[in-house]
């Protein structure tokens, strides 16, 4: 049967369908113990988490599902030279966003405090916790972490957006690797070179991976039905991982308003911007993102960012401005139906299945 691959012999699931793990508190128990349940792999992103958080959200994931899943940390979690940046920095960043919070009519905000970051603490309680699955972007663990997770019985799953990315975490001796095409919403997770020259489609990255590395792959990026899981099989992939359409669902912990633009016409177009957070990220399209290209090097860097555009996206929601607003989102979000995850998860399933019933007919 289609469903039988490495990955699902590996990670101990019935169905080689992922679910993203949503940083920035977009991820819910719900949503991961729903598509576990289900015989996919449900994903929390915990990256924005302190330790005692993720030990919390653990305990509630195991309440709701004895089935596996998968907790997802950054490796890097800052671009920060010492945690913060210098008052120069900061001023530019002020002066370059200035139009947008008197827009809204807010103070610009103090300079944000510098960041510590947080990846060792946290990785210590991925050893503690145990999931099934500690997958991980910007970077690779150190050799130490990744065979601590071995012999834990934990499988270690790294996210490439190159071949290069893909070869570098072969070599360290990862389990499984994400192949994340630019198509996909939410942040790049390049590491070796620039997010900006990382921008290879899924199919095409995932056969670049599959011809050279021998790690099973999952494809990550522009795949929300059966037929894009279908494809991915076929092109080799071991797994496939799905972001937006998970995304949108009642399950999720996104807003109801990002929810529902994920459903609108909004949600053809689409932009790659740092100007949300100080990393490249594909959400969909909004003026800021817009007005804000060619313009990032006078961006704050990644964290700090984020904490400083805090209070316009605040503001933003409240006054419903929604096009200064980046809601992440992949480029397949037009043809998206569901807004059940168990439906979702029912369809994935049956049209999969369909697509290679019909093959064999």
């Amino acid at each position: 049967m289609w469903y039988n691959t490495k990955a699902t012999e590996m990670l101990g699931i019935q169905y080689p369908i992922m679910q993203g793990p949503f940083g920035g508190n977009l991820s819910s128990v719900e949503l991961v113990a729903t598509v576990s349940n289900a015989g996919g792999l449900g994903g929390y992103g915990a990256y924005t988490l302190s330790p005692e958080e993720i030990i919390a959200v653990d305990k509630q994931i195991k309440a709701a599902t004895n089935k596996p899943y998968n907790i997802n940390l950054w490796v890097s979690d800052t671009d920060a030279e010492n945690g913060t940046v210098t008052d120069e920095q900061y001023e530019q960043a002020k002066q370059l966003f200035k139009p947008y919070f008197d827009e809204a009519g807010i103070p610009l905000p103090a300079k944000p405090a510098p960041f510590k970051p947080r990846f060792e603490n946290q990785v210590e309680v991925i050893l503690d916790i145990r999931p099934k699955v500690f997958s991980f972007m910007f970077g690779v663990p150190s050799a130490e972490m990744l065979e601590q997770c071995r012999r834990l019985g934990i499988k270690t799953v790294g996210a490439a957006t190159t071949l290069d990315e893909a070869i570098f975490l072969e070599n360290a001796g990862v389990d499984m690797i994400i192949a994340s095409g630019f198509e996909a919403g939410g942040h790049r997770p390049s590491f070796l070179a620039s997010a900006e020259s990382s921008t290879t489609g899924t199919f095409v990255l995932l056969q670049l991976i599959r011809e050279k590395v021998k790690t099973p792959v999952i494809a990550a990026g522009g795949i929300a039905n059966g037929k894009g899981v279908a494809a991915a099989l076929a092109l080799g992939a071991s797994a496939a991982q799905i972001g937006t359409a998970f995304l949108a669902t009642d399950e999720s912990n996104a807003l109801p308003i990002h929810r529902q633009m994920l459903f609108s016409d909004a949600a053809k177009y689409t932009t790659l911007s740092r100007a949300f957070t100080g990393r490249f990220g594909r959400g969909i399209t909004s003026r800021v993102a817009r007005e804000m290209l060619g313009k990032e090097k006078q961006f704050l860097p990644f964290p700090l960012q984020t904490t400083f555009m805090s209070p316009l996206r605040k503001a933003a929601l409240e006054q419903e401005k929604w096009d200064m607003i980046l809601f992440w989102g992949g480029q397949i979000a037009p043809i998206l139906k569901h807004t059940k995850a168990k439906q979702l998860m029912q369809s994935l399933i049956e049209e999969t299945t369909a697509y290679f019933d019909n093959l064999k007919a």
